[in-house]
């Protein structure tokens, strides 16, 4: 398909500009404002060094994990991201497939445009093998300004077999992506967000500018607060992951009101412009609340180095979004499945180069001199 072999995740972001139409292209690389939380998500993570130790005696790296007791085989799982089916026709059944593939969790958004109840089958039987059981799924969530729209996504993710709830409490309202609002962003005709289509919140209005801005100050509830994080804990049995915390007291607070981990992340730079890069956020969220809730990280993950060092300053794990969709975008569930292995692959020579034979080896000495 490519003239040059695609090593690495560059290679395929520069492949998939050229797939898509350009505002699909925007709308997927695009961040706030002058993007430049977009640009220092992925600067901070290369301008970290890491003081390898040598004569470690590594033996064959273990990077088996867990997130929320349920084992994966890496510390790096498929972020939230909208709208699959405007990368590959597969949508998101095909970035499901790629996790599965690479024994790690998928998490699906709320505004995708497949169901949940299609990306996320019945578990199988008792008899089931473990090859053919279904990876570890949670379901991303946004508070609507309806109450009861978001309780029935809750339930239905219940439903479906999710097995976490991811709440994103960063978009009270859309950041202005400049990109998008150049392009008047809307899906195609034929796509809607499928997990709302049933609620009649299922299409974007037709304005000038952004459809997806104006579809979410139509919807989505600005006023978050502690007492909706408290309500979604009473109305689940499943276990609740706060993602977008830029701030240690944040994190705590969230955890104290039942949160089981939090993410560390600005909404991968889409947000508010000049917030911190995650890195930079990541040792105070750990240092505040590490003793609570497990502790994740995203934002400008490119390389497997950058996980190794998002868990040295003691994330558990990372989530990719942009990486998985260049992938799709390039070759739907392959290419999708290929990010995965090359940040695996990377991952694992980061680890033989650094002095560490499995993921408790990695610590804070990594980032300083002996």
């Amino acid at each position: 398909m490519h003239s040059e072999p695609l090593l690495n995740v560059a290679d395929y972001a520069r492949a998939a500009r050229g797939i898509p139409p350009k505002d699909v292209i925007d709308y997927f690389e695009g961040g706030a404002l002058d993007e430049i939380t977009l640009r220092e998500n992925t600067a901070g993570w290369e301008r970290l060094k890491l003081y390898y130790r040598v004569l470690a005696g590594v033996g064959k790296r273990d990077m088996t994990t867990t997130v929320l007791g349920q084992p994966i085989s890496m510390p790096i799982v498929v972020a939230p991201t909208a709208f699959h089916k405007l990368a590959c026709e597969a949508g998101e059944i095909a970035a499901a497939k790629a996790a599965r593939g690479a024994e790690t969790l998928f998490i699906l958004s709320s505004l995708s445009n497949t169901a949940m109840e299609l990306v996320f089958p019945p578990s199988p039987g008792c008899g089931a093998t473990r090859a053919e059981a279904a990876t570890p799924r949670w379901f991303q969530l946004y508070i609507y300004k309806d109450r009861a729209i978001t309780l029935d996504l809750v339930q239905r993710a219940e439903a479906a077999g999710a097995e976490a709830i991811v709440l994103t409490v960063d978009a009270p309202g859309l950041g202005t992506r400049e990109r998008d609002a150049r392009n008047s962003f809307r899906l195609p005709d034929g796509l809607v967000v499928e997990n709302l289509a049933p609620l009649g919140k299922g299409g974007m209005p037709e304005v000038q500018g952004s459809g997806l801005a104006a579809y979410v100050r139509a919807n989505f509830k600005d006023d978050l607060g502690l007492d909706d994080l408290d309500w979604l804990g009473r109305s689940t049995r499943l276990p609740v992951v706060v993602k977008g915390v830029c701030r240690g007291d944040d994190a705590r607070r969230a955890a104290e009101h039942g949160a089981k981990a939090v993410v560390v992340s600005n909404h991968g730079g889409r947000q508010l412009d000049t917030a911190p890069a995650t890195c930079e956020v990541l040792p105070h969220v750990v240092e505040a609340a590490g003793d609570l809730c497990e502790i994740y990280v995203d934002g400008g993950i490119r390389r497997g180095s950058d996980v190794l060092k998002a868990i040295a300053l003691g994330a558990r794990a990372v989530l990719v979004g942009r990486p998985v969709l260049w992938g799709l975008c390039v070759d739907g569930e392959q290419g999708a499945f290929r990010i995965l292995e090359i940040l695996r692959r990377e991952l694992d020579e980061a680890m033989l180069l650094c002095g560490c034979t499995k993921l408790s080896d990695i610590g804070p000495w990594l980032l300083r001199p002996g």
